[in-house]
């Protein structure tokens, strides 16, 4: 796990043999998993850490302080990124995921458990549903979504579940300027500020990779998000 524990300790994080232990479980259920169940197309150990894993902790980066033990969400977790690797590295922190796919559930359910963590709740079901449901709406500190989607799309899944004063740090590759001009109006009728687009230059990671962090200023109205498909067909 030496890409890993190189990465992290970039990031200011010294895992603990305990955590490295809890990762490499992680990546080795992960693989086992996936020869059944489509989890991931990356299947080279090295690469998950890096692509991963690694990717999942940098994150941090744009995690409040304060957050690191507070509430986070994360929506159309897949497999668990980025959300788990962030329970694993900080285990105060309290984590929900969002999961539609029964399979990728019953993956999470059994890793959470064979990690041994508390804290961690999975719910299945859609983002347009769930954020309308009491208990989850505008109630998380930090809420990310690593879904390949434009701005204005995830910004609409996304801010719903955050409070106020707290952020969305979405994860994105590549050319990004016409896509954050693109969501301003979304940013603006959701209640979110685009506050900081943060380039991450960690080792093996430096392929334009950025976290856009956008704190959540003023409620979200009631209507939004819009009912399943409708923020993907018609984005804001």
């Amino acid at each position: 796990m030496d890409i890993l524990v190189r990465g992290a300790a970039d990031l200011g994080l010294h895992l603990t043999p305990q955590q490295v232990g809890q990762f490499q479980l992680y990546l080795r259920e992960l693989l086992e998993w996936n020869r059944r169940v489509n989890l991931t197309a990356i299947v080279e150990p090295e690469e998950v850490q890096r692509l991963h894993l690694l990717d999942s902790l940098s994150l941090l980066q744009a995690m409040p302080p304060s957050a690191r033990g507070g509430r986070l969400l994360d929506v159309g977790t897949g497999a668990g990124f980025p959300g788990l690797p962030l329970k694993i590295a900080l285990p105060r922190l309290s984590l929900a995921m969002i999961e539609a796919t029964g399979k990728k559930v019953r993956f999470l359910e059994h890793i959470a458990n064979g990690l041994g963590l508390d804290g961690v709740k999975i719910h299945r079901g859609r983002a347009e549903e769930l954020a309308h449901v009491a208990g989850l709406r505008e109630a998380f500190d930090v809420v990310t979504a690593r879904a390949l989607a434009p701005l204005s799309e995830l910004a609409e899944l996304a801010l719903p579940f955050c409070r106020r004063g707290g952020v969305v740090a979405l994860p994105k590759k590549g050319q990004i300027e016409d896509e954050v001009n693109a969501a301003a109006r979304a940013l603006d009728l959701l209640g979110g500020r685009l506050v900081e687009v943060r380039r991450v230059g960690l080792e093996g990671l430096r392929d334009d990779r950025f976290i856009l962090v956008v704190e959540k200023v003023g409620e979200t109205p009631a209507g939004y998000p819009r009912r399943p498909g409708i923020p993907h067909k018609r984005p804001l």
